[in-house]
Parts: structure tokens; C-alpha cells; sequence
């Protein structure tokens, strides 16, 4: 039994955390067992997302503090969320629910202050991470610079050909 002191104390937690937070994923965790939990925490830590079971009350307590909208929530909720990053979070809960399915399955979410369906997180999960994109943008910038090396080595052989 939790005492109100603990919910006031969780309520809080998780509303500093939800204001702060552009992606908001919910799951049901039915049947997870401790290891597999602790499996989801680290996957989750090593992306800079964090990971909480709370309550459904408390937890649409948390989200309306935070000035977002109230979620259906139904079963046992645990949430994922991120902080700057939108797709952190929906990847983390993606590749975990397919590592995990029957025991771990997205039920809803908030992504940029709106409710969010499955579709539209599993969407963001498809998405190209951060990494991903700064390793496309660098072979973009990086190209022409390779183009023009290339080029000019080919240039050198030739002329030690002709020589």
C-alpha cells in the first residue's frame, strides 16, 4: 500500500519529468519479470530515456500538472519518455515490445504535447535516430571533399603515366 506522502512524491517526480518531456510512451507490462524489466531500464539509460511504472491515476495526475492531455489508461502502465528527443523514447518501447511481445505492448502516448495513438508513435519509432542522422548529414557535408580527392589523385596518376 502506497501512503499518500509516496503518491504526492511520485505525482510530483513524474510531472517535473512529463514538462520537460517530448515523447510520452505507455505501455502494458503485463507478465514482465524483473530481469526483463531491468533489461528495458539499461536499453533505456544508455538512450538518455527514462523509465517509470506508476499507477493510472497518478500518473494522469502527473501528465494534467504538466499541462498535458489526460490519457485512457486501462491495466498496468509503465512510462517511457525522453526529454529533447521525440524518437528515443517511441524506439526504445518499439524494439523492446517486439523483443517482448504478449509481455510488454504500447497502449498510447503524448508526443509533442498531443495524444498520441500506436500508429502515429510506431511512426516515430521508424524514424532515423539522432546518431543516424548526424552520420548522414557528415557523409553529405563530407562528398565533396572525397569527390574532389579522389579526382585529384586520378589527376597525379595520370600525369605520372604521361611522364
Amino acid at each position: 500500500m502506497m501512503t499518500k506522502e509516496k503518491k504526492k512524491e511520485v505525482v510530483s517526480y513524474l510531472s517535473n519529468e512529463f514538462k520537460n518531456s517530448q515523447a510520452i510512451v505507455v505501455a502494458n507490462f503485463k507478465s514482465l519479470t524483473h530481469k526483463e524489466l531491468e533489461q528495458l531500464r539499461q536499453n533505456a539509460n544508455k538512450a538518455g530515456v527514462k523509465v517509470q511504472v506508476a499507477k493510472n491515476t497518478l500518473g494522469n495526475i502527473a501528465l494534467k500538472e504538466a499541462g498535458l492531455p489526460e490519457l485512457e489508461l486501462v491495466g498496468e502502465s509503465i512510462f517511457v519518455w525522453g526529454g529533447e528527443d521525440v524518437i528515443a523514447p517511441c524506439k526504445i518501447a518499439d524494439k523492446f515490445a517486439e523483443a517482448n511481445k504478449d509481455k510488454f505492448i504500447i497502449k498510447t502516448g503524448i508526443i509533442e504535447g498531443e495524444a498520441a495513438n500506436l500508429d502515429k508513435i510506431m511512426a516515430f519509432a521508424k524514424l532515423p535516430g539522432k546518431e543516424e542522422l548526424l552520420g548522414m548529414l557528415a557523409n553529405v557535408w563530407l562528398a565533396p571533399i572525397r569527390n574532389f580527392t579522389v579526382g585529384l589523385d586520378n589527376l597525379r596518376k595520370k600525369k605520372e603515366e604521361a611522364a
